[in-house]
Parts: structure tokens; sequence; C-alpha cells
């Protein structure tokens, strides 16, 4: 699955991705990604994508609330930027450092979980969440430890951002354009409310379903 943790969609596809995980005999694995923000801000400010940009920020909301899930832009916005223009600073202190956790988790084989928990810690209403021992004790519930995951990516240098660029790469020759978009046997299931669509074709695949389910 290409996964952002700038992406309110992300964050909402997590409950199914992990119910995925549980009901079939599949490893599901976090691809991250940049936001578009990063990749090509100016795209977001186009008169088009305004349109779009507006709907996403009252429709994620309105889905959260009909799942049942914690929700609110973050604060801080993973993405430092000027909303009122195309401007996103060179110094972005949160995306690049949270996407490489992401990339070290994964590694680790816990990506999933790991994505889970920070995203519900940014999305899910927490002010601050970059403060404290918030983001420690997130990935602690993942069953990870921060400080061996920011060692872990100090020590590879750019390993990690290369491998973003190339989960980049990846999701454009899937035939994606965004995220969430979960990638099963060469067919994209592109969006949040495509998981149930994702667990339709894993059924009629023959994955056995677990008895837990």
């Amino acid at each position: 699955v290409y996964w952002s943790f700038r992406s309110p969609y992300s964050y909402l596809a997590t409950p199914d991705l992990m119910a995925i995980a549980r009901e079939f005999p599949v490893q599901v694995n976090l691809r991250v990604v940049l936001p578009i923000a990063i990749r090509e801000p100016e795209l977001l400010f186009s008169e088009g994508k305004r349109k779009h940009l507006l709907y996403v920020v009252m429709d994620w909301e309105r889905r959260a609330e009909m799942l049942g899930m914690p929700h609110r832009w973050p604060s801080p916005d993973p993405v430092v930027q000027d909303v009122g223009s195309a401007i996103v600073p060179k110094d972005q202190p949160y995306i690049h450092r949270l996407s490489r956790l992401g990339v070290e988790a994964q590694r680790r084989g816990l990506g999933l979980p790991f994505a889970a928990e920070v995203s519900r810690l940014i999305f899910g209403g927490t002010v601050d969440w970059h403060k404290g021992d918030k983001l420690e004790r997130a990935a602690s519930r993942a069953g990870l430890d921060l400080a061996a995951l920011d060692a872990a990516i100090a020590a590879r240098g750019a390993d990690h951002a290369d491998e973003i660029e190339a989960n980049q790469r990846a999701l454009d020759a899937a035939g994606g354009w965004g995220v969430p978009t979960a990638v099963f046997r060469d067919e994209i299931f592109f969006g949040q409310d495509r998981m149930d669509t994702l667990r339709w074709r894993m059924a009629q695949a023959g994955l056995p379903r677990s008895a837990l389910t």
C-alpha cells in the first residue's frame, strides 16, 4: 500500500488495512511516498486543484465522522506551507522525518502498525503531536523504539530518502497517482473507500479468511 503521513485518507484507511492483515494470509507492505505538496506544490494551487483541495478538507472530516474515527486537521501540519500560495519552504522539519521513520519501520516488519499509530496521533486530534514523548509512545505501541529508528536512519545517510523516491516511481509504474493506493496482483485500489473492494478481490482470488474474523 502506497501511503503518506500527510494524507487524511491514508489515516482513514489504516483500520481497514490492519483488518486485512488479520483476515488474510498476506503481508501488507507500507510504501511511504512524499505528499504532492512536497513533490509538486504548484499543482495544488491551480484552479482545478484548489477545488479538489477544498473538497478534501470537507470530505475527510465527514468520512471520519461516518467511520467513527477521531479527527482534526493536524497541529502542526506535517507539511509546513503557506496555504494562500504555492510556497512550500525548503525547511520541512516534520514530513521528511516521518516518512523516513515509516520506511525504517517497514524494514523491521512493522510499517503498517507504525503508520496506524502515528497517523492516529497526527490526525486524531492530538495538538503538538511532535512534542514531548508522544511520537515515542506511538512507536512503542507499534512495537518499535523511536530512538532506534532515528539511529538507523542517521547511520544510513540518504538511503531512506532513496527508498521513498523508489516507492513513488513504483506507484507511477503501477498506474497510481495518489494515496492510499493498494496493489494486489498488479491491480490497483485507490482510496480509503476501496478497501472493501480489495477485500472482495482477495476473497475472489481464493485467499482464505482467518477463522478469527
